[in-house]
């Protein structure tokens, strides 16, 4: 057999093979899917690299989600089991070594803020436990309703500097009632005080939120300082509750007996849109108040496609004397 005629065999065999694949993928892979591949390959082919793309804002990192981050952990929870039983909560925060951690940076007026709320945003609570000598947070405890909650613990260890923030899930026995609707809310009344929240809380970088207290229809001005603010805001996704770092803007107090209001604003960035419960507390004669809302997060506005820029039309041959082209 000469060497033309092996080539021709060796490429009739080529086809051959290659047409009982396509066969075998066409029985195998639905026609739409196949169609789907050839469009993208397609398009790929066809698509040039757009090497000069607008730069994509860095989404704010996720807090609160796990029992552990950046070698420390939320360890040994405890907490009454059940409704009414009145014990204690309690847990250990250990570092890197895996021991239990003592040294902690006061942030806000305290070296630890504990944050409990049921799953569905109610029961919202931010209490402030005390560490022994072994570095055992505990506070007594009694669980309001059934059902599972999330116990947060926001912190700044002294070896680091850096706030972190940790949680754990702590499940309550007893008949549990059908979570409540929150639907979205930028108002809210608190022991007589009417508080709303004006500003877009979006993924598109950081923005600012402005709590408004007033009373029967007054602006309130005698805002005390609490925890080394006029107030507190913690901001929770729905779902899974990601805890978002809510920063208090302006002036600290400097002083116990100095007062402000009726406004308190916030920066804050959600890391993705969707639905956020938020809690304002605030303190207004020796007594602290929390204000609940619920926003809606929404994600960049998406960028409309400039026109195409119009050729200019091709100039004109030159003519010589006579007219001619």
């Amino acid at each position: 057999m000469n060497t033309a005629t092996r080539l021709t065999l060796y490429g009739a065999g080529l086809v051959v093979t290659f047409g009982a694949t396509f066969v075998v993928a066409a029985a195998v892979v639905p026609d739409r899917v196949a169609r789907d591949w050839t469009a993208s390959a397609e398009h790929a082919a066809h698509t040039p690299t757009d090497t000069a793309a607008a730069p994509v804002a860095e989404a704010p990192p996720v807090r609160g989600v796990s029992v552990a981050a950046d070698g420390y952990a939320l360890t040994a929870v405890v907490a009454p089991t059940r409704v009414g039983e009145s014990d204690e909560l309690a847990f250990t925060i250990t570092g890197p070594d895996a021991r239990p951690v003592t040294g902690f940076e006061t942030s806000h007026d305290k070296q630890l803020h504990a944050i409990i709320v049921a799953s569905d945003g109610s029961n919202y609570r931010h209490v402030h436990p005390t560490m022994d000598a072994v570095g055992r947070w505990s506070l007594p405890w009694q669980w309001p309703a059934a059902g599972s909650y999330r116990v947060f613990a926001d912190f700044v260890p002294a070896a680091t500097g850096t706030d972190i923030t940790l949680s754990s899930t702590v499940t309550v026995a007893g008949e549990v009632a059908p979570p409540a609707t929150r639907p979205a809310s930028s108002t809210d009344e608190v022991a007589g005080y009417q508080v709303s929240l004006t500003g877009d809380l979006t993924t598109a970088g950081a923005s600012t939120l402005t709590a408004r207290i007033s009373r029967d229809g007054q602006p309130v001005t005698t805002l005390q300082p609490y925890l080394g603010a006029y107030g507190h805001l913690v901001a929770l996704r729905e779902g899974d509750l990601a805890y978002l770092h809510v920063h208090p803007e302006g002036a600290a107090p400097t002083g116990p007996e100095q007062l402000s209001g009726p406004d308190v604003q916030f920066a804050t960035a959600a890391p993705t849109p969707g639905r956020y419960w938020l809690y304002f507390d605030f303190q207004v004669d020796g007594q602290v108040h929390t204000a609940e809302f619920v926003l809606n997060a929404a994600g960049p506005a998406a960028s409309t496609p400039s026109a195409p820029t119009a050729s200019p039309p091709p100039a004109p041959a030159p003519t010589d004397a006579h007219g001619g082209h």
